[in-house]
């Protein structure tokens, strides 16, 4: 009676077994092992290694930059002030701790032509000299009250090379490298990132 039964059991072979014969690997030999993944995290600590300076360098690079355009805005408000002061550069006196208070600072003077006093702070500014001066920029006092068309800094007379405002801290920028690490605003209005006292730009 029993032969007409049909038989439903599973086959005696486990389904490892059967895996295995299909070429298929079981959830325990999928896993990564101990030695693999200290390898992974080896490369992406070697990877990590390679491209934090890098991208410490660029984001260095991106604050210059907008140090350098802030220096052109407060130019361009030098440029507002001449021209409602019978052309005459502005009488100017730079805060410090050591001297709080000498005269009018670049904030107080030139808050009507600029937009924003925020463009007085220097992105790179983190030792907090802009909140305790009113400005990341050095004026340069030398020049109080001359004639725009006419400026002499210790006998330098071309506009090229004559630096009107300056970062305060040498270590803004540093991160540039030796003879970089500070933005000037000339007279002329073009920029850089060293001290020209030399030819032109």
């Amino acid at each position: 009676m029993n032969s007409g039964i049909l038989n439903l059991r599973p086959a005696t072979r486990n389904a490892a077994g059967r895996a295995a014969s299909c070429g298929l690997r079981t959830s325990r030999e999928a896993g990564f092992t101990l030695i693999e993944l200290l390898v992974v995290l080896a490369i992406i600590g070697i990877l990590a290694g390679l491209l934090l300076p890098t991208l410490g360098r660029a984001k260095a690079t991106a604050k210059g930059i907008a140090c350098l355009s802030n220096l052109h805005q407060v130019g361009i408000a030098l440029q507002l002030y001449v021209g409602d002061n019978d052309n005459r550069m502005p009488t100017m006196y730079d805060r410090t701790n050591s001297v709080p208070y000498a005269g009018p600072s670049p904030d107080m003077v030139l808050s009507s032509q600029l937009a924003n006093p925020q463009v007085l702070r220097c992105p790179a500014d983190q030792w907090q000299v802009f909140e305790t001066s009113g400005s990341s920029y050095a004026w340069m006092s030398a020049l109080n009250g001359q004639k725009a068309s006419s400026l002499n800094l210790y006998g330098i007379e071309q506009e090229t090379r004559i630096p009107l405002m300056l970062d305060k801290d040498r270590r803004f920028h540093e991160a540039r490298g030796a003879g970089r690490e500070v933005n000037f605003l000339y007279a002329d209005g073009h920029l850089r990132n060293l001290f020209e006292t030399t030819g032109s730009r």
